[in-house]
């Protein structure tokens, strides 16, 4: 009974990838050139295999031809464990398409595994010898357990068996659907791999809401807008720690800011929903009714948000440079409006920029070579304080994740530099890529 149950189960595994590649043969002929077959080669064998594999599944069933499709078996499955093995000795993991499309995954090592549990059922047939590879008895001298095993075997292999033929169905018909759902997006412009941007679309009708006011009475967005400046809503939620921990921020954000914007902390699910906030906290900018921004979620992308929408508006070459405040490397703050008395060059930089790091041992050799009356180098950097602290520059450096000086002193990226003069005015044009920078950086001058 062991033989003939080795045998049911090898015929049954090759008959089921030998069928299953015959359906998928394109699958096949790719899986091959995968492994190193030829390209000219791989679709005649993405045919051949199979075939092949039937042919070993029906020698196993039949007495006299058993101990031939075990050995068949057993060189198919050394070649197979071969041509894994090579292939992960290498680092590469093609699919193995061993059944077809009903499993098709990288193969790993347990693909291998499984293999040599193949391998090992295929040589025990095998070392029976050609004599007796298992001989089906006479259904007379079974008991009534082995008949009954022997029918629920037939019901469990059928059963797969329909199982399969329903998955593949599926299979192709989720392809064709996902092939119509490709030309739909195609044919109305939609991108399936652009990231899913949060809240309501940018430039739709902000949903107005009633709510009850911390003070009192009902607050809507109508009546924020009252006021004539653009609206920034915070959502908040009840419990929430990190909205806690933002509460004094937003206070202190309604007043600073208050001539400029205004800011509302906004805690109900209702209006939540609504604005498709996920996750709390959140914000958006509302302007004139409209969405202005996508959902900030987080607080550090809230205090962005807020940063943004409260920068000073843009000047120009002969015009003042307005307040703005920035972090240094030493946790404090410098006001770029309040630099006066001396010429300043001005360099905005980025730790991640390739063309910033294309020439920074030029700036840091103008740094070396100063003279003691020359402009010292202002720099204006994104990324973080330890990104920037492993620059290794001698000048200041200023924190500005946004680039919100660059955007109020017309630079429109990395590397690029500007000069304020004595007055705090702007002097120059921004200089844009490494000589230009560099001759800004360099002597100060316009």
């Amino acid at each position: 009974m062991v033989i003939l149950a080795a045998r049911l189960m090898l015929a049954a595994v090759f008959a089921a990838a030998g069928v299953a590649k015959l359906l998928d043969r394109k699958g096949s002929a790719k899986s091959l050139a995968e492994f190193g077959v030829p390209k000219g080669l791989a679709p005649a064998m993405g045919v051949v295999l199979p075939l092949v594999e039937l042919a070993c599944a029906v020698a196993l069933v039949v007495d006299s031809w058993a101990w031939w499709g075990a050995w068949g078996v057993a060189a198919l499955l050394v070649v197979f464990i071969a041509a894994i093995g090579v292939s992960l000795a290498r680092g590469r993991r093609p699919d193995c398409h061993c059944f077809g499309q009903l499993s098709s995954s990288p193969v790993s090592g347990m693909t291998v595994a499984r293999n040599v549990v193949l391998l090992a059922l295929a040589g025990v047939v095998v070392a029976e010898g050609q004599d007796y590879a298992g001989e089906w008895p006479s259904f007379h001298a079974w008991s009534s357990f082995e008949l009954a095993a022997l029918a629920g075997g037939v019901v469990l292999a059928v059963g797969i068996a329909v199982l399969g033929w329903l998955l593949l169905h599926m299979l192709k018909q989720n392809g064709r659907l996902l092939v119509r759902l490709e030309a739909v997006e195609k044919k109305l412009g939609v991108d399936p791999n652009a990231p899913v941007v949060p809240g309501l679309p940018v430039g739709s009708e902000a949903p107005d809401f009633q709510l009850l006011g911390a003070e009192g009475g009902t607050v809507t967005l109508e009546t924020l807008h009252e006021r004539g400046k653009p609206v920034v809503l915070v959502f908040t939620e009840a419990g929430c720690g990190a909205c806690d921990a933002l509460k004094p921020e937003i206070a202190r954000w309604q007043s600073e800011h208050a001539e400029r914007l205004t800011v509302a902390a906004v805690t109900g699910g209702g209006v939540s929903v609504v604005y498709q906030v996920k996750a709390t906290p959140s914000a958006v900018l509302i302007t004139a009714g409209k969405i202005s921004t996508p959902l900030a979620e987080g607080p550090d992308a809230i205090r962005d948000l807020v940063a943004r929408s409260t920068l000073p508006a843009p000047v120009k070459k002969g015009e003042a440079v307005p307040a703005l405040q920035l972090p240094d490397l030493d946790g404090g703050t410098l006001d770029l409006g309040a630099l006066r008395g001396r010429r300043t060059p001005v360099l905005f930089w980025s730790p991640s920029c390739g063309y910033c790091q294309q020439m920074i041992e030029d700036v840091k050799k103008l740094e070396r070579e100063r003279a003691p009356d020359a402009p010292e180098l202002l720099i204006i950097s994104s990324g973080t304080p330890e990104a920037n602290r492993e620059q290794g520059f001698r000048s200041p450096v200023l924190l500005d994740r946004i680039f919100g000086a660059g955007s109020v002193l017309g630079a429109g990226g990395t590397p690029s530099a500007v000069i304020i003069d004595e007055q705090g005015v702007v002097a120059s044009e921004v200089g844009v890529g490494a000589p230009a920078v560099l001759a800004l950086a360099g002597n100060g001058h316009s």
